[in-house]
């Protein structure tokens, strides 16, 4: 894959990402830090100047689409701007219309487009329904759970994450969020606080978690990795295999945990400054901890797939 089709690639899930019209300031912030972040690398397009370019109608969408002539390439583009659209929940009526555009724009088959947007939509549910999101109310009760447990959990849902990075399906990267949720979900409960979506998404964009962002970091480390291999068949191969990947989600997810524990703890007295403090602090503990399970991840993602990644986040 050529740079020039990173590039069109990347700045179709920008599209996406801005498709709603919805983003607010702190998750376009998120992401053009991230352009800046992934744009680092060597060799890599300048996504900062990418980011600024889509943000600001300088390039088109069909300039983007007309760049990659390759048929698996059209559709790992189009398998990322469905993935990016649902990130926060099903895709809206403007993101709708976006996907449309965009699968007409490659010239892609509804046999092709269906199947995607459908097992993208499976993923979203997860991801609203991994919380509740109007928890029955209750007294919140203070406890102590064991602290084994609770760092127990933290870890095993980290290496999950991180074994969701070594499958080739983008809708794998789709399922991190949704398990994180989880994770803080019942680490608050297990401190006596019902919790809904609202709240622990906004305790996610407090750290510099957004859900957009997160899932367009994931696609573009893989993607500018070199990860991609031949494309044939419709289907990017050899996805997931970069270490840079596997460390973000078991980094983050085990990073958010460990906040999470200590926040609910502490009965919700920590303020954004030092929950972000302590989530970078704990970021980089992570990274140094993550090659220690990667045997782990390996053997967990041997045996995964759809069903049962869609069967662990909704037990």
């Amino acid at each position: 894959m050529t740079p020039q089709q990173q590039q069109a690639i990347l700045s179709i899930a920008l599209f996406a990402a801005f498709a709603d019209g919805g983003n607010d300031e702190r998750e376009r912030e998120e992401i053009r830090r991230l352009a800046e972040s992934l744009g680092s690398a060597p060799g890599a397009p300048d996504l900062s100047g990418l980011y600024r370019d889509v943000l600001l109608k300088r390039v088109t969408l069909a300039e983007s689409a007309q760049a990659l002539p390759d048929a698996g390439l059209k559709q790992l583009a189009y398998e990322m701007a469905v993935c990016v659209c649902d990130a926060d929940g099903r895709s809206s009526e403007a993101e709708r219309r976006f996907l449309a555009e965009l699968a007409g724009l490659l010239g892609l088959e509804q046999g092709i487009t269906v199947p995607l947007d459908r097992q993208a939509e499976a993923m979203a549910e997860l991801t609203e329904t991994a919380a509740p999101a109007r928890p029955a109310a209750v007294q919140a009760t203070p406890s102590t759970p064991a602290e084994p447990e609770l760092d127990r959990s933290i870890l095993n849902y980290a290496i999950l994450n991180g074994a969701l990075e070594l499958l080739p399906q983008s809708w794998a990267s789709m399922a991190i969020i949704p398990l994180q949720i989880k994770m803080v979900y019942g680490i608050g409960k297990a401190h006596g606080h019902e919790l809904d979506q609202g709240h622990i998404r906004e305790l996610l964009a407090t750290l510099g978690i957004g859900l957009t962002s997160q899932y367009l970091e994931q696609f573009g480390r893989k993607l500018l990795g070199g990860l991609l291999g031949k494309v044939g068949g419709g289907l990017a191969k050899g996805l997931g295999k970069s270490a840079t990947s596997i460390a973000f989600s078991f980094a983050t997810t085990y990073a958010l945990g460990q906040v999470a524990k200590r926040y609910y703890a502490g009965g919700r007295q920590m303020n954004a400054a030092l929950l972000q403090d302590s989530f970078n602090s704990l970021l980089g503990s992570a990274k140094q901890m993550q090659p220690q399970y990667v045997d782990q991840m390996r053997e967990q993602a041997a045996n995964l797939d759809m069903g049962r990644v869609m069967a662990l986040v909704r037990a």
